[in-house]
């Protein structure tokens, strides 16, 4: 019994330095999400830091309407971030979990 335990606990040290690499990884990858007719590009990590903003001249002359171009753009980039981030988590987790009958946490 103790020896499964022993083994169960590695897995489970095993599954944790999985998702640790892979949220250091994540801070490399890249995504990219445009708006007002692609006058308009942010740049984030699937971790969700902004990298980069691009702002077309032709948006700085209406204060209000670039503020709320900024919003819809950003959020939607931290969407498709976040949409990546628990896949890529998830998936690093699960894959270092040991099999436990009835307990299938990641469907």
């Amino acid at each position: 019994m103790f020896g499964d335990m022993a083994g169960m606990m590695g897995k489970l040290k095993e599954a944790q330095e999985k998702v640790e690499a892979t949220k250091t990884r994540l801070n490399s990858v890249l995504v990219d999400e445009t708006g007002a007719n692609e006058k308009l590009k942010i740049t984030i990590t699937a971790n969700r830091e902004i990298k980069k903003i691009e702002i077309d001249e032709s948006l700085l002359t209406d204060k209000e309407e670039l503020e709320d171009y900024l919003i819809l753009t950003i959020n939607k980039a931290i969407q498709k971030a976040t949409a990546i981030n628990d896949h890529e988590l998830g998936m690093a987790a699960k894959s270092g979990m040991p099999s436990i009958p009835g307990m299938d946490l990641f469907k």
